[in-house]
């Protein structure tokens, strides 16, 4: 018989440079990952500080995380299409451009009105920046190089996530919100630095000639396995959007420092380094899926117990146990992702997640401020306790095709 003739709308095989990508242009990518998420993880902390210290209500720091995510929540999907087309080098420059206004503003006019376009600024800053590095990482490698990339890229924004919120912390009680502001320009200034200097490390656009006019966020979704990657997604992005948003309120509610809620959120991020760390050697003994279900399992049961304490030591405990957690589920749900994304839509797929996580940093801390304000600070964090426990009990694992186990079997 003859061979199958391609459909013309399918995309090339996956052939977008002429070498993978290697060690050094793997650690160009994680460092300017770590760089660009530093300025979300440290303006988040630098934002909602300044904003209460200028008197700002807890709705209105709701209002200003919530800005962190609308318009990427808007844009992500058209960004991964965009990626797809015309490869990272474009996206990168332009995420870091933005990211760097998004400093520079409130450390020019330490106003709270500037604080609005500030936080605008980073999230859609932020949201080229990962999609670009998260497709680069994924594409530009074979399948087993993929994993390895994976597990380099989540350790790296585990540093970011340690690293930003105590910079954060430790610039606003001795310098200032303004200087902290200033200190995060720097780390930006340093990427696109970076950037330009190593830029021809970086690997060429992918050639695909798909018309984008048939694409469609609804062939996605017609996937079970994706569907169930963006609704465990969901649930462990807004655990982790609670620890970001609730903890700098309740430990200032409970008279912490900037410094303390800063190390307690720190706690939480080394609590992510060191799970993936050991995620190579948790993934050889259980399957992603369950591991995803004990994640939710156990930030439920952290959730439930946070509200009741008011000591540091164990707030920290309690973070740190919540990192294990939140921090195993992100390297198993990029792997899935892009092991059943359809060939030459990577990024368009990581787009979709990231607009499902956008769309709950956007909704989540409006409803986490409306609900602090009107029924105190335990229900936000009872209320996403039982969503993981719901997510948990009913998220369980595709059944796998009959060949597929006898394939195995044999």
């Amino acid at each position: 018989m003859p061979a199958p003739t391609p459909r013309q709308d399918a995309p090339a095989p996956e052939q977008p440079h002429d070498a993978p990508l290697d060690d050094r242009g793997v650690a160009v990518f994680c460092t300017l990952a770590i760089l660009s998420h530093m300025a979300l993880t440290g303006g988040r902390v630098t934002v909602s500080l300044g904003a209460l210290a200028q008197g700002a209500s807890s709705f209105t720091v709701g209002v200003l995380m919530a800005l962190f995510a609308l318009v990427p929540m808007l844009l992500s999907v058209h960004t991964g299409r965009w990626v797809d087309h015309i490869g990272a080098r474009r996206p990168l420059r332009i995420g870091v451009s933005l990211l760097i206004a998004g400093n520079l503003l409130p450390f020019i006019v330490p106003d709270t009105q500037v604080l609005f376009l500030s936080s605008c600024l980073t999230g859609i800053g932020c949201m080229v920046c990962q999609i670009a590095v998260q497709n680069v990482m994924g594409i530009h490698a074979t399948p087993d190089r993929r994993i390895l990339n994976f597990s380099r890229l989540s350790l790296s924004l585990s540093i970011s996530g340690f690293g930003g919120p105590l910079v954060a912390g430790l610039s606003i009680d001795h310098l200032g919100v303004r200087w902290a502001f200033g200190v995060l320009l720097l780390c930006q200034l340093g990427a696109l630095g970076l950037l330009l200097r190593q830029q021809h490390r970086l690997p060429r656009a992918a050639s695909n000639t798909r018309p984008a006019s048939r694409e469609q966020v609804s062939d996605l979704l017609a996937s079970p396995i994706l569907r169930r990657v963006l609704v465990a997604t969901a649930l462990l992005s807004g655990a982790w959007d609670l620890n970001s948003f609730m903890v700098p309120i309740f430990g200032a509610s409970i008279g912490l420092s900037a410094t303390t809620i800063g190390v307690i959120l720190s706690a939480f991020a080394v609590a992510t380094f060191v799970i993936r760390m050991l995620l190579p050697w948790i993934q050889r003994r259980l399957a992603p899926w369950t591991l995803l279900r004990t994640a939710m399992f156990t930030a439920s049961a952290v959730y439930v117990l946070y509200p009741f304490f008011r000591d540091v030591p164990i707030l920290i405990m309690l973070a740190f146990l919540l990192g294990l957690a939140l921090g195993s589920g992100q390297p198993s749900l990029l792997a899935l992702l892009h092991a059943h994304a359809p060939p030459g839509r990577a990024a368009e797929a990581l787009g979709l997640r990231m607009a499902t996580i956008n769309g709950g940093q956007f909704v989540l801390p409006l409803a986490f401020g409306s609900l602090s304000a009107l029924a105190g600070l335990g229900l936000p964090f009872w209320t996403v306790a039982a969503c993981l426990l719901a997510g948990g009990i009913f998220n369980r694992a595709p059944k796998r095709p009959v060949a597929a186990r006898r394939s195995e079997a044999n």
